[in-house]
Formats: structure tokens, sequence, C-alpha cells
């Protein structure tokens, strides 16, 4: 492509002569050669026989997998009145939130002014080492957050916890704020930076840079503790990225698409499936500045329109919004009718829902903002710890407060993890029929973006493992597990998927603990300075 091609094309028009080229030409010829197998399978048996059989093989993969590794990674704490144990991953996450934010002096709240000055470009240099803009980097990483969990998981959580579990998902998320700040600040203290040709600077950070480097650097001895780390995140971040990141998000998009527009008829959920492969392909192809360009217009736009949609709603039902809210609290510590174990059961539900939907002390999104151009890497934690309050206390509230005035969750039993998308749209509906197809809309664009921003996590983690050379065949696998997503019954997935990506808080707060005295330092120190002028905004 030509120079002077270049300046004229549009972004979207560079991606689509980019993709014509050289996009995955192999994941085509993959795709053809599966619904070539797939249709001789069709051909041997009655259409229903042959898409249940390939269902259930694939249903039956996912639960030996979880049924084997989930006791060790999902270990439960057992106490006396709590009947189905406290699991330990969400002792890590809330503990670890708890810590950072005490250790870093509620920087949460003290600093929450100061990043939405940074979060508007004040402090932007051109200059600055990096590749995206502090916006791009924050709305890269809330493209991977704010999706499906905010929609589908919190219709699972008020079903599985009661509307309880929206107050604990409250909790995770203020103490999240700091999990976030801090595994981001030190993405962008040991982040890599090579200078990548023509295309400029090429960044490699997050977790499993800083957590051998960093640990090696601050504890010569602990090596080999650092390199274990790292490796286990990098393994539980691209098993993460196919699972919550790929497969969840298309099949609740096309559990929504199929239901609105196909009277539930799921035998075409590998073409929603290819659709969707298509679309991220032509945005992941470009890497991080591409989905920065991307996300930065499409993030804002997603949120506001929901949004707006679920206060219209919310609005229409004025008079429950107290009882509503006095039920949230009341049902929080219902100590009453289940006693402890009920509370316990609720808090683990919130706590679980929120760790999905905001992937605060995962490290996920340190992945995104180790990109942003900022020579301070304080500056690049204090944005990114505005996700959590996007995601969850803003965005996963708007759902919660959608479905708990129209009362849509009544009279869903169990687990409803099957009909979490459903009984979001059931509360859409109840003002309006047609408002089914803005939230069909609002579900395809939101996993549409969660799956560009968690490819791309997938990329960096299969760089550090296995070099530049092995990103393309990620890609060309992420790919076909998107067209793959829709068949996958979802109560095996979303066991699957929860063990992949809560399974990364524990590497990456092991390691942000024993890192924590360097960034406490550095956050001292930017405090000072921002507090005493010396920093100051730039000029316009």
């Amino acid at each position: 492509m030509t120079n002077s091609f270049a300046k004229l094309a549009s972004p979207w028009r560079s991606a689509a002569v980019t993709l014509g080229r050289s996009l995955v030409c192999g994941f085509f010829i993959l795709c053809s050669t599966a619904c070539t197998l797939a249709q001789e399978e069709v051909s041997k048996s009655p259409p229903a026989t042959a898409f249940d059989q390939l269902q259930k093989n694939i249903n039956h993969l996912f639960e030996r997998i979880s049924s084997h590794i989930a006791p060790v990674l999902f270990y439960d704490i057992s106490f006396n009145n709590v009947p189905n144990g406290f699991p330990l991953i969400v002792s890590i996450l809330l503990g670890g939130g708890i810590f950072f934010t005490f250790r870093f002096g509620f920087v949460n709240i003290r600093l929450f002014r100061h990043s939405i000055d940074v979060i508007r470009g004040r402090y932007d240099r051109p200059e600055d080492h990096g590749e995206i803009s502090h916006f791009q980097a924050l709305t890269s990483a809330l493209s991977a957050t704010v999706g499906l969990g905010n929609i589908a998981m919190v219709a699972v959580a008020i079903t599985q916890g009661g509307p309880g579990a929206v107050f604990w998902m409250w909790i995770i998320a203020f103490f999240g704020m700091t999990s976030k700040f801090t595994s981001c600040s030190l993405a962008q203290i040991y982040r890599k930076i090579d200078t990548d040709g023509q295309r400029g600077e090429h960044v490699l950070g997050g977790p499993m840079v800083y957590l051998e480097h960093g640990i090696r650097q601050c504890y010569p001895k602990l090596g080999w503790l650092g390199k274990l780390l790292a490796v286990s995140f990098a393994i539980f971040a691209i098993g993460g990225a196919i699972g919550g990141g790929n497969m969840f998000q298309a099949n609740q998009t096309f559990e929504i698409v199929s239901n609105t527009f196909m009277n539930g008829d799921r035998s075409y959920g590998w073409l929603v499936g290819l659709v969707l492969a298509c679309l991220v392909g032509v945005v992941i192809i470009g890497g991080i500045k591409r989905i920065g360009e991307v996300t930065s217009k499409l993030v804002p736009a997603m949120c506001l329109f929901y949004c707006t949609v679920c206060l219209i709603i919310v609005l229409s039902h004025i008079t429950k919004v107290p009882a509503m809210f006095a039920e949230i609290l009341v049902n929080a510590f219902d100590m009453e009718a289940a006693g402890w174990g009920g509370l316990a059961a609720v808090f683990v539900v919130g706590a679980k829902r929120a760790a999905f939907s905001n992937e605060a002390g995962l490290g996920s999104a340190a992945i995104a903002h180790s990109a942003a151009k900022t020579n301070e890497p304080v500056r690049e934690g204090v944005v990114a710890m505005i996700g959590p309050f996007i995601d969850t206390i803003v965005v996963c509230t708007m759902t919660s407060m959608t479905i708990l005035v129209t009362r849509s969750h009544i009279g869903v039993e169990g687990g409803g993890v099957d009909v979490g998308i459903t009984i979001t749209a059931n509360a859409f509906t109840n003002l309006a029929g047609w408002l089914a197809y803005l939230l069909c809309i609002a579900v395809f664009v939101f996993a549409y973006s969660t799956m560009i921003s968690w490819c791309y996590y997938g990329e960096r983690a299969v760089e550090y493992l296995c070099g530049r050379a092995g990103i393309f065949p990620f890609r060309l696998v992420f790919l076909l597990f998107v067209v793959l997503g829709p068949i996958v019954n979802l109560g095996s997935l979303i066991e699957f998927t929860d063990l992949l990506i809560l399974s990364m808080a524990y590497p990456n707060i092991v390691g942000a603990i024993l890192l924590s005295p360097k960034l406490a330092a550095l956050t001292k120190d930017y405090i000072r300075r921002l507090k005493s002028g010396e920093m100051q905004p730039v000029p316009r």
C-alpha cells in the first residue's frame, strides 16, 4: 500500500484492504474444511442427531477439564455454617483489593478527580513512549470488560444470590479499583518497548512481564518464582481469551439473536459465529493501535446507548426505585432466612460475578494499559482504576436496576445460567417489545468489542511464551473458536470460563503484593509532585 493511499484511506478502509490481502487466509480454509466435515456428518444422520452429538462431545470435553482442575484452583474453604464452602479465589480477590487499597492510602478516592483530567488528555504528551493514548488504553481495556458480563452475568448473580449480590458487586468494585491501579502501574514500570520498523514502537507488557522481571529485580533469589508466576499467568490468559473473551461472548450473542429473530432455533449458530469472526479479524490484524482507534469510538457510544435505554426503563418504574434499593441492602445482610451460610452465599455470588465483569485483580487490563503513551507509570494506573467504576458501579448497576424494577428475575429457579441474557431481554420488553431489538444490537456490539480486546490479551501472552511467531497461529485459533462458541452449552462453558479467567488472580495478586513496596514509593512521590504543582497539565 503506497503512502499516498494510506493518507487518503480511512482506518476502516485501510483495515479492509489489509484484510483483503493477507487476513487469515488459513482461517477461511479451516472454516471451509470444518463446514465440509460438518455437512458430511449431517448427511450420515438426521440433522438434529448430528448437531446434538457434536454439542454433547464439546460439552463433555469442557466438563472433564473443569472437573479435574476446578477442585484445585477453586478450592473451597469450609465453615460449619457455610454449606457450599467459601472459594479461595474469592478470598484472594477481596483480600488483594483490601490490601492494595490500604497499602496505597485509598488512592482510588484521593486521585479520582485527577484520573478524569488524565483521561481527558490534559497530561498527554506525544513524545512519551508507547503506542496509544491514555483514553485509548482505557477504552481498549473497557471493551474487554464492558461486555456480556454486564448484561447476562448480572442477571445470573441476581438469580443465584438474590438482589443482595448487587451490593457485594459494588464492594468488590470499590476495592477492585485499587487492584487495577496496582497491576496497570506495574505493567508500565516493567514493560518492554521495541522498535517495530515503520510501525513505530512495539510494547510487550502485563503481569507475565512484571511478574518475571519485577520479582527478579526486587528479589534476586526468587527469580524462579517470578518465572513460574509469569508462565502460569500467560497460560491462564490464553485460555481465558478463548473461553470468556471469546466463546462466552459468541455464545450469549447467539442466544439473544436466536431468541429475537429465529424463535430459538439454534441450528444457525455457526453462521452468527462466522460473521463475528470476520468482523473481529478485520480489526485485530492492525494490533493495539487499530483496536485503540476502534474502541475509543465504540466503547463510549455503546455505554451511553445501553445506559440510556436502561435509565428510560428505570424512570418508567420510578416509584419502585426506593423499594428496590431497600431490597438490595436488606438481602445483602439477610441472616435470618438462611443464617450465615445464606449471607456468605450471597457474598460469594456477587464477588464472582463482579470479578468476571470488571476483571479487577486478574491483571488482564494491564496488558492494554502497558501500551499507553506515558513516562509516568503511576499515571496510567490512575487511569486504569476508573475501569471497575464504569464497568460495575455504573453499567452493572444500570442492568441490575432494570431487572429488579421490572421483576424479570422472578420465577427463575436454580442457577439460571442458560437464561441470563433472556432475563435482561425480558426486562427490556417489559416497557416495549421493540426494545428487545435494541438490546440485541447492544449485545452484539458488547460482545464484538470484548472479543477484539481479549484477542490482543491472548496475543501478548502467546508472544511472551513463544515470541511473535506465535501471534498469527493464535489469531487463527481464536477466530475458529468464535465460530464454535454458539454451539457450546452455556452450563459447561460458564464453569470453564470462570476457572480460567478467575485463576489469573492467583499469580497476579501474589506477585503484585511482592512488588508493592516499589510501587508505594513511586505513588507517594507522584502524589507529592502533583500536590506541589511540580506536575502540570500540558498547555493546549
